[in-house]
């Protein structure tokens, strides 16, 4: 993972921030588990941990995992099945320089404290690799499993991030609804860089100018292409008017690679089947409106993983290298 700055940058955060987010250029990542479960909820979690590392060795920039707390039946997808800081601990042992993102913590189901020390310890492991994403959540069933309200988690959301970016601080000083901070105790780690780069999900229940403002960066859902411009443009906008410095914004997108490299696309769910010709094209276009990096799902490739990592790497990649 390179670590290098210049002066057309984003503002810098961390090692994995800095190296997977550049302007006017977009990276490509993977959200885990990296194999195909298009007919069950629950992913088999075969070789994970290999395939990851394969992942790296094979120059993707990054790997995404979801936090899914329950296998709810109707949403249809358990996600990576771990929790994930005890997994993106494992990660950062196994991996040297992949950055390692979440996307997202639902923060209203924890408490932010917790969030804090977690992700500020996954980062100062992996040196400086831990791309934070959040969201407010989209599953209702699992709120009266915890006992929390579903209508007013974006209220919960607010204080959350405002709580974790005050563990940044030495002795902070807070007090909202997760609790009084007296300046009396301090948190650690701290993070390896001083502060953990918050990319917010969607809307998270938050109007568009309160995500522009408080997030170091916006994770979107796939688009066509123009629609996707549009909402890009608009954030910018709304960065821009608040008086922020530019942010990077990243999308998910499902795709099924076919052998023919020239086979045209066909809709998935949030994605496409198609050649490699064709995602590259669509990759370039949304790189033109600006978006920085796309974390590609395989759940529902129906060529073998593995001869299809091999084969974005080979035909894909190189035209993306940040």
């Amino acid at each position: 993972m390179r670590d290098t700055q210049d002066t057309h940058d984003f503002a810098p955060i961390n090692r994995a921030y800095n190296a997977v987010f550049k302007p006017d250029r977009l990276s490509v990542g993977l959200v885990v588990p990296l194999e195909a479960y298009p007919n069950s909820a629950v992913p088999a979690m075969d070789q994970h941990i290999e395939r990851i590392q394969r992942a790296e060795a094979l120059g993707f920039s990054s790997v995404w995992l979801r936090d899914v707390p329950f296998n709810v039946p109707s949403f249809g997808d358990a996600g990576q099945v771990f929790d994930p800081f005890v997994y993106l601990g494992s990660l950062s042992v196994a991996t040297r320089d992949i950055a390692l993102g979440v996307a997202s913590i639902v923060l209203p189901l924890r408490h932010p404290a917790h969030v804090a020390k977690a992700a500020a310890s996954v980062d100062a492991l992996s040196g400086g690799r831990l791309l934070l994403g959040v969201a407010s959540g989209d599953r209702p069933e699992e709120y009266p499993a915890m006992n929390m309200t579903f209508p007013d988690r974006g209220e919960r959301f607010r204080d959350s991030v405002a709580y974790i970016r005050a563990m940044n601080d030495s002795y902070p000083t807070l007090e909202n609804g997760y609790g009084s901070l007296s300046g009396g105790m301090d948190m650690l780690p701290k993070p390896q860089s001083g502060r953990l780069p918050l990319l917010i999900t969607g809307g998270s229940q938050q109007s568009p100018d309160w995500v522009a403002q408080h997030g170091d960066g916006w994770m979107t859902y796939p688009r066509d292409a123009a629609s996707q411009g549009r909402v890009v443009a608009d954030y910018r906008a709304r960065v821009a008017r608040a008086g922020g410095e530019n942010k990077p914004v990243m999308q998910s997108l499902y795709v099924d690679l076919v052998a023919d490299a020239e086979a045209a696309p066909s809709p998935i769910h949030l994605g496409f089947r198609s050649g490699v010709t064709f995602l590259r094209s669509y990759l370039k276009e949304v790189q033109s409106l600006g978006i920085n990096h796309v974390a590609l799902n395989l759940r529902f490739n129906q060529a073998d993983i593995d001869t299809t990592l091999q084969r974005l790497s080979d035909d894909l990649l190189p035209d993306f290298s940040v």
